[in-house]
């Protein structure tokens, strides 16, 4: 998401964290390292997200 802030982008990751969408996977590292995943009920969304953006690809000439 190009010109998300750091801030921005952790509380945006938070409420998919929270709403059971992705998985927060800390690593005992230094520097602290963190990775996330799809969650189980995440993975459900794959076909609709794949059909938003198959949408957004057929229509994005439309708004220019």
């Amino acid at each position: 998401m190009p010109g998300i802030t750091e801030k921005m982008l952790i509380q945006h990751l938070r409420e998919l964290e929270a709403d059971g969408l992705i998985v927060r996977d800390v690593k005992p590292v230094v520097p602290p390292h963190v990775e996330y995943r799809m969650s189980a009920n995440g993975i459900t969304l794959t076909p609709i997200l794949n059909a938003m953006a198959q949408w957004g690809l057929a229509n994005r000439e439309v708004g220019e």
